[in-house]
């Protein structure tokens, strides 16, 4: 189940609230590349694509946390019944379905690590999640950014980008260009689109 487009931007800006900080714009910018893709793929629901893109982040209402956000923002959207947003929560950050490709701090504890390693398990990922997947590494909190220089800002601010990740990610760019026919960032409008 999904919240209606209108419900997820009430939800975004809810959470901003909480947890004000640039994730709100990065999210808005994922939501503004994963519905343009949608869009040139043609045999992907643009609104959907909006809505997990626009609430992938969603966990970081409950605070400044790495892989915490991960729970957080599966469990918050499992309690409202939208079991779609939850599972791009949980995927948006595994792209082979394992806590070990995670850059950031292992924030959580025992029984969230547990809840993230059980249901990565069960999940079946599909174009959705692969989409926000892309979308996550195109995304910046001004506006849309070349893949390798946002991969490469995240990879500044921690430290290291697993090898393996880097190229999933411009594997994902590939998938997507070619089922458009075209380069992802003429669809997503990269330099007329901007929070600046």
């Amino acid at each position: 189940m999904l919240p209606t487009r209108e419900q997820a931007e009430n939800l975004l800006k809810e959470a901003e609230k909480c947890n004000p900080g640039q994730w709100g714009n990065h999210s808005r910018t994922a939501a503004h590349c994963a519905e343009k893709i949608a869009q040139a793929c043609g045999d992907l629901d643009a609104d959907k694509a909006y809505i997990l893109g626009l609430l992938h982040d969603i966990g970081r209402k409950f605070g400044v946390r790495h892989l915490g956000h991960v729970s957080d923002g599966y469990s918050y959207m499992m309690s409202l019944g939208y079991d779609e947003v939850a599972k791009i929560c949980l995927t948006h950050s595994f792209h082979h379905q394992t806590v070990d490709e995670y850059i950031g701090k292992f924030d959580t504890s025992d029984e969230e690590l547990k809840l993230i390693q059980n249901a990565l398990k069960t999940v079946s990922m599909d174009e959705y999640d692969r989409l926000i997947q892309l979308c996550d590494a195109v995304a910046g909190a001004e506006g849309v950014m070349y893949i390798e220089e946002r991969m490469g800002d995240i990879k500044s601010r921690y430290g290291s980008y697993p090898q393996e990740k880097w190229n999933a990610n411009l594997e994902l760019k590939k998938h997507f260009e070619r089922k458009a026919g075209r380069d992802i960032y003429s669809i997503v409008e990269k330099d007329p689109f901007s929070f600046r």
